[in-house]
């Protein structure tokens, strides 16, 4: 797992993203449809990282450290725009997890926090389908409301957990998060 550093990587995970949403589009299933996702990973100036097997970009997410998310209690990690390369195994998704929750604990946050898309009923396939895969690698359902970018979302929590045996199986290179802006301390 690593920042995405460079103009080649950051187009690169743009594509994996347009690549996703197509396949997305083309089995019925929503997409965010007020965001440019592809190009938020385009710009410089996001934070993203990418997880990489052999050089080749598996997923990309925007990670950060963000004490007021709007939901749940206290600072935490949060994914946003996690996408993973279609036709990847479920080892991607419990990857991200593991690392997520190894992260979170290194940088002394309590939890990860991540939205998923959420149109339909939480109990209605394909995302009841998507929700039982993830509650079974650790993630906590907390409900629906409003996403970042004004679609309805599925919440999900991750305990922190260190995980000191996890450097065997993917190393980390990524930028640390630095904490969101706190517009309440500038009185």
């Amino acid at each position: 797992m690593r920042t995405l550093g460079t103009a080649a990587e950051r187009e690169e995970a743009a594509a994996l993203v347009q690549d996703r949403e197509r396949w997305l589009t083309l089995r019925g299933l929503p997409i965010p449809a007020r965001a440019d996702i592809p190009a938020r990973f385009r710009e410089a100036q996001t934070a993203s990282a990418g997880l990489f097997e052999d050089g080749r970009l598996l997923a990309c997410m925007i990670p950060e450290h963000d004490p007021a998310l709007g939901w749940g209690q206290g600072p935490c990690l949060v994914l946003r725009s996690v996408y993973t390369l279609p036709g990847q195994s479920d080892d991607v998704t419990r990857l991200i997890t593991l690392w997520a929750s190894d992260l979170a604990a290194r940088l002394g946050l309590p939890v990860v926090r991540a939205e998923i898309l959420a149109r339909q009923a939480l109990h209605t396939d394909p995302l009841a389908h998507l929700l039982r895969r993830l509650t079974d690698t650790g993630w906590d359902v907390c409900g629906t409301g409003p996403g970042r970018d004004g679609d309805r979302v599925a919440r999900l929590e991750l305990p922190a957990e260190h995980r000191p045996g996890l450097r065997a199986l993917i190393s980390c290179h990524v930028h640390v998060p630095q904490p969101a802006p706190d517009d309440r301390s500038s009185t």
